[in-house]
């Protein structure tokens, strides 16, 4: 695809802050004169950005979540790739990092479950010694997005500014304080939740519609944004105070669910990691969005 991959790149230099690459990017990026800022102008492809530099093991990489646009299906996708952007030829990009950039490059990435980052969040992600790619929101649990990534020679990392992700602003794990979120404005809320009828309300908003799953303990009582929310802050079940492995989309109306029927539902999900076959993007706005969460871990 006009690339090549540059191995001898110095994996040992000095630190510096990350930042875009200026110059190798989608069509539709457009970055602030920091480098820091990456912005898509239009459609919801076409917003591939790379870090300016490798990346080393283990080494945090830091964003902010700036702006959302409802109306498309998917969101943000992050990971790593063998690729030195200075030696890519920008007309060759393709559209999507999943799964177009994977195919044609040495290139490992994986979307961000749906609804686990809102506006004004702050996304951690990062590969291990053992290739494994992680990511965290805020301050909550770290969890696995896929596993497999080669790690013996250097890594850029990679960010799709796609579908309902329309801007970004990289961050400096280095600095003395990296703020975990900006305040919360609800009117921010980029993917729509389904207004709750009478009887079917959120325990904590009391306006959507309770329709996730927490698991391991199964309890329904609550919409995707809460959930996800109680997820990163706390990890507990606000109803029985168990540890939240992940969260689920739940299976019928709030009225037909039993607390054994939902824990039956829980018990349901394996924590693996995706296969690579699974991890392509929804590229309409009428498709339904899906997602797969590895198991939550400490870190």
């Amino acid at each position: 695809m006009g690339a090549q991959l540059c191995f001898e790149a110095n994996a040992k230099a000095p630190r510096e802050a990350l930042r875009f690459h200026a110059e190798t990017k989608g069509a539709q990026v457009r970055l602030d004169t920091r480098g820091c800022t990456a912005h898509r102008r239009a459609t919801f492809h076409d917003g591939i950005v790379f870090s300016q530099r490798p990346v080393r093991l283990g080494e945090r990489v830091a964003l902010r979540l700036l702006r959302e646009e409802s109306g498309w299906c998917g969101g943000l996708r992050v990971g790593f790739t063998r690729l030195d952007p200075a030696c890519v030829s920008v007309p060759s990009l393709p559209p999507f990092v999943c799964p177009d950039l994977e195919e044609q490059s040495p290139t490992w990435a994986a979307v961000l479950p749906e609804g686990c980052a809102l506006v004004g969040d702050v996304v951690r992600f990062w590969v291990d010694r053992r290739g494994r790619l992680f990511a965290k929101v805020n301050a909550g649990c770290r969890f696995l997005l896929r596993e497999g990534v080669p790690v013996g020679a250097p890594l850029w990392a990679v960010m799709d500014v796609y579908g309902t992700t329309k801007a970004i602003e990289l961050l400096d794990p280095t600095a003395s304080r990296l703020p975990t979120a900006m305040p919360w404005d609800l009117s921010n809320k980029a993917v729509a939740e389904p207004k709750a009828t009478p009887g079917e309300e959120c325990a904590i908003c009391f306006y959507h519609a309770a329709n996730t799953c927490l698991v391991p303990c199964g309890h329904t009582y609550f919409c995707r944004c809460c959930a996800w929310r109680v997820f990163r802050d706390t990890a507990k079940c606000p109803v029985c105070r168990w540890q939240i492995e992940a969260v689920a989309p739940a299976q019928g109306p709030p009225a037909l669910r039993t607390e054994e029927g939902s824990r039956e539902e829980a018990s349901q999900y394996e924590w693996q990691p995706r296969p690579r076959s699974e991890s392509g993007p929804c590229r309409g706005r009428r498709r339904s969005a899906t997602f797969f969460l590895g198991k939550s871990q400490k870190g």
